[in-house]
């Protein structure tokens, strides 16, 4: 192959490695795979309708295969191309699928984070029980690939088929980079169903972010407000204006907190995972649980969800399990999870019991009854009960059910 090459993609895992150089026409394609005698005049056939699409007719593709997926195949076609400096003149085959805007009160327990530059990830990532799926454009994705693995992620959300139930969110680069514009620009037409918004530190990072998608809704033909937003606060001043920030837009699903990047923007020592440290007495997560309150109470009250940070270490499992108590009893509704095997910790601490669930069930007979009778409040199990403590109730019966 003649002339400058434009190289996407990695002979990884579920990944191939597409080379394009501009030259005569015809096209020519270049196959080396494992799998060519089974799957070669598909790959062939992806990479040539991803150079229709850009009115391409001369030039030729090499293509490094290790099992990538069609998606995957046409993400790294579409990237070297564009390096190439081509635009697309025509849109693909498969339009994004409509998904229905996601309701505030859905369950957000584990969400799993993917970084968006590993496709094999992302295959039948929905089987391992999380919540959520979060395509990560930031911190897990080097900066020299961000360009290639944003249109990796936009042609992944195209894909109706995979996810299942889960909610689809991608997390963008900051907005006050160019990144996080070129993010909304690529993603928001693949209709995810909501986008994580790091390192928010005012009420007007969301207003922004608000405005561009609103704008993004309307050129890509989506119903206005299908896509919502997930603060993500991570530094002093977001916690500080948690309040506002969980307020600024009708968009907010859930207020989020970043336990790594708070601990290093208030220069702390964090402390250990497991038990008091033998040194300083401290107990774990003590650095942030300030922040980490403040963020439940202004996620609780602007009516949205409070989900805590990651727990970076994967293999402590007990101190896993102790993080997901702690958060629960602080009033959040899920948290991040790294690594699949976290998510059924995770799923376990934030389920109510059994045992949660009968004296749940107790309670709202009992205060059904009362209120025919014309009584406010009794006792039930030697405790009182009132309206409020009864929607709990209810509201923990909706968990253990799975009801959103």
């Amino acid at each position: 192959m003649d002339g400058i090459r434009f190289t996407a993609g990695s002979r990884a895992k579920s990944d191939c490695s597409v080379a394009y150089a501009k030259g005569v026409v015809p096209i020519s394609v270049v196959l080396r795979s494992s799998v060519a005698s089974l799957f070669g005049k598909a790959i062939e056939a992806t990479v040539l309708r991803v150079a229709a699409e850009f009115g391409v007719e001369g030039g030729g593709f090499e293509i490094d295969d290790d099992g990538a997926l069609d998606g995957t195949v046409a993400a790294r076609a579409e990237a070297a191309l564009r390096m190439a400096g081509f635009t697309r003149k025509s849109a693909a085959a498969t339009a994004a699928p409509a998904r229905a805007a996601s309701p505030r009160d859905r369950l957000r327990r584990a969400r799993l984070y993917l970084p968006g530059d590993q496709p094999h990830l992302a295959i039948n990532a929905d089987l391992f029980g999380a919540d959520c799926l979060i395509f990560d454009l930031e911190d897990a994705v080097v900066a020299e690939r961000k360009f290639e693995t944003r249109i990796l992620v936009r042609r992944s959300l195209e894909e109706s088929l995979m996810f299942g139930g889960c909610e689809v969110v991608v997390r963008i680069n900051p907005l006050s980079g160019s990144c996080g514009r070129e993010d909304l620009e690529e993603i928001v037409p693949a209709r995810p169903h909501a986008v994580i918004l790091p390192k928010c530190g005012s009420a007007g990072d969301v207003e922004e972010a608000d405005s561009l998608i609103t704008l993004l809704e309307k050129k890509a033909g989506i119903p206005p407000g299908s896509i919502g937003l997930m603060p993500l606060v991570e530094t002093a001043a977001g916690v500080l204006a948690a309040r506002e920030i969980a307020l600024a837009s009708p968009r907010n699903l859930s207020l989020c907190f970043g336990q790594e990047d708070f601990s290093r923007d208030i220069r702390s020592v964090a402390s250990p995972g497991g038990g008091a440290d033998a040194a300083t007495g401290a107990m774990p997560g003590i650095e942030s649980l300030l922040a980490r309150q403040m963020i439940v109470l202004a996620a609780r009250a602007a009516g949205i969800d409070p989900l805590d940070t990651v727990y970076a270490d994967i293999g402590d499992k007990e101190g896993l399990l102790r993080s997901c108590v702690e958060a629960r009893a602080l009033g959040f509704s899920g948290k991040g999870v790294l690594h699949p095997l976290q998510i059924p910790f995770v799923m376990k601490a934030f389920r109510p019991t059994a045992e949660e669930a009968a004296v749940a069930e107790r309670t709202v007979a009992a205060f059904d009854a009362a209120a025919a009778e014309g009584r406010g409040a009794i006792a039930v199990d030697g405790r009182m009960v009132d309206a409020p403590v009864a929607e709990k109730a209810r509201a923990l019966l909706r968990d253990f059910r799975g009801e959103v």
